[in-house]
């Protein structure tokens, strides 16, 4: 079995900026780390490929610095590492990094599932995976947060909802998107730190995948209008009272004035 495994690398979300002049979002300088929901599709990938055999390797769109997050899965067990980098990428919207990390499990060849994590802490926009797999035109389930059975060219896996769950069974190869409940990643060993800084990564760019930048990059469809950091959350208020009872009749008085029940 070949699990490819989506990953991102994103800045300390801590240092980020808002500069509302320049209308940007200003990234701290450094490498980064690895999406912390990408960790547990990794790990998720890691225990297939134990399980059942075959290879295990992670792909990201991005530039010399996400060789750091590369290398942080290969020091996990991952077999091999892909780097999609051109500046002609630089500036894409989730449609269009789903767009080129299609072209690159394309040109990759040959998976069976591919992992991702839910969503990406610096963007939260959660598109990418269901791209892929759009783009793909193979079966999609995303929030799975178990994986039950992979066996005959299908799995089952359980996709998380607001009420609780369903049961979905998808042919292969297909897509999943995994939520943090599916497993407690592991930590890197020694052993394994010091085989990732011997990997080579391969790396592709626009012109080895096909692409000619059309769609991508300043050519995505997405546009930024305004960009400014949240509102301030407003003071809360302390409810006092004599009694537990007087206390909650505040209360619900309270939610009954502001609508809220």
């Amino acid at each position: 079995m070949n699990i490819v495994i989506l990953i991102k690398q994103v800045p300390e979300i801590a240092l980020v900026k808002v500069d509302e002049t320049a209308n940007e979002v200003v990234l701290p300088q450094g490498p980064g780390t690895v999406n912390p929901f990408d960790e547990y599709a990794v790990e998720e990938g890691l225990r297939l490929k134990e399980k059942h055999g075959g290879k295990c390797v992670v792909i990201s769109v991005g530039t010399d610095r996400t060789e750091s997050a590369l290398r942080a899965c290969l020091a996990l067990g991952v077999d091999d590492a892909y780097l999609l980098s051109d500046d002609k990428f630089h500036g894409s919207d989730p449609q269009a990094i789903g767009k080129i990390l299609t072209a690159g499990l394309k040109k990759l060849g040959d998976f069976d599932i591919i992992l991702a994590g839910k969503q990406a802490i610096d963007s939260d926009s959660a598109q990418v995976p269901g791209a892929v797999a759009a783009r793909l035109g193979i079966p999609q389930a995303m929030f799975v947060k178990k994986i039950e059975a992979v066996e005959d060219n299908k799995a089952v896996v359980f996709r998380t909802t607001e009420e609780g769950y369903d049961v979905v069974e998808a042919n292969l190869p297909a897509v999943f998107s995994v939520v943090k409940e599916i497993n407690e990643p592991r930590l890197p060993s020694l052993r394994g730190k010091m085989t990732a800084k011997k990997k080579t990564i391969t790396r592709w760019n626009a012109s080895d995948l096909g692409l000619d930048g059309n769609d991508v990059g300043a050519q995505s469809g997405t546009k930024v209008i305004k960009v400014a950091p949240p509102p301030p959350r407003p003071k809360g208020e302390i409810i006092e009272g004599e009694t537990p009872e007087e206390i909650a009749d505040k209360l619900f008085q309270k939610l009954r004035e502001n609508q809220v029940i």
